[in-house]
């Protein structure tokens, strides 16, 4: 069989997809913007998961007198004029309606699930900073995701001309049927402009220092925490579980070399102590874990690093 012409238009078909990515990849220079970004934007800018994004939005409500927060109970407050974002109105309707007009409830219980989050409040959010000028739209319209994906036909169509239904034909109508469902679901892109990416840099403090995300449904009274590490002499390393009952960064800065380094941590509950221990962890655990999620963890007991996680199970 000839897979001259199949090779030919599989080629020119990546030829177009790289030139459209590439030319769709070129930006305009934007100052930074000298304003201060919502905190929810920070988060979803930085990569943090929906929840993160919606527990953000209902602190940065609070600290405008929207609602009020006291431990891991929110109420309410008495509405006001000062105009929302479409994102922000989304959040305080999502909690009226889980309050179901009850004066109260914990944070976590009024947390929407999260299709609805990744389907509602994203794209409101994503919207918030494109208008921000954070990020833009890889295209302009449909047209060219539209055109790509309609013109895989061409190299999909050569080749099972050429090959029938042997494997070369199979694997044209799976490449041809992922790469155009990707481009497809993917819609009009998501991309940080420079500004963007300075405002989600790792270098940036913590979006909130204060307000914390705490868990409370392991018997855990939200006060008292552990510092990493233990002074005892423990060989080797040790496994823990429980529930991360907090989660936060702190920006570490070294005035010699006018550095700074984040360091990330996580509160864990037994279920039973009065206490919650801290442990130092990486940036992936970090976003991989949000409070009330249980975990088995293996720590180095001197210095209170986490050295793996040997079990997750998801709360959200």
């Amino acid at each position: 069989m000839d897979l001259a012409w199949p090779v030919t238009a599989w080629a020119l078909w990546v030829t177009a997809l790289a030139a459209a990515f590439k030319v769709s990849s070129r930006e305009r220079p934007q100052e930074a913007p000298w304003y201060e970004v919502p905190a929810p934007v920070v988060e979803l800018l930085r990569g943090m998961r929906s929840q993160d994004v919606f527990h953000a939005a209902l602190f940065d409500l609070a600290g405008r007198e929207w609602v009020t927060i006291e431990g891991d109970r929110l109420a309410l407050a008495p509405q006001r004029q000062e105009p929302l974002r479409h994102y922000e109105r989304w959040v305080l309707e999502r909690v009226a309606a889980r309050l179901g007009g009850k004066p109260y409830a914990p944070v976590m219980a009024l947390m929407p699930e999260g299709s609805d989050l990744d389907g509602d409040l994203v794209p409101l959010v994503r919207q918030t900073a494109i208008e921000l000028g954070l990020a833009r739209r890889r295209w302009q319209t449909m047209i060219v995701p539209l055109l790509l994906a309609v013109g895989l036909v061409v190299p999909w169509y050569a080749t099972i001309s050429a090959a029938g239904l042997s494997w070369p034909g199979m694997i044209a109508t799976m490449v041809s049927f992922v790469a155009g469902g990707s481009l497809l679901l993917a819609g009009r892109g998501f991309l940080l402009t420079e500004a963007g990416r300075e405002i989600a840099g790792p270098d940036r403090a913590p979006v909130n220092p204060q307000p914390e995300w705490i868990y409370t449904g392991s018997g855990w009274r939200g006060v008292e925490i552990e510092p990493p590490g233990s002074s005892a002499p423990v060989p080797g390393r040790q496994e823990v579980s429980g529930y991360i009952v907090k989660r936060w960064a702190v920006i570490d800065m070294d005035s010699d070399s006018m550095s700074s380094r984040r360091s990330y941590y996580v509160a864990l509950h037994d279920g039973s102590s009065e206490k919650a221990t801290s442990y130092l962890i990486n940036e992936g655990v970090y976003h991989d874990v949000l409070p009330g999620d249980f975990v088995r963890l293996l720590v180095k007991p001197r210095t209170g690093r986490v050295a793996r996680v040997l079990g997750h199970e998801r709360h959200w």
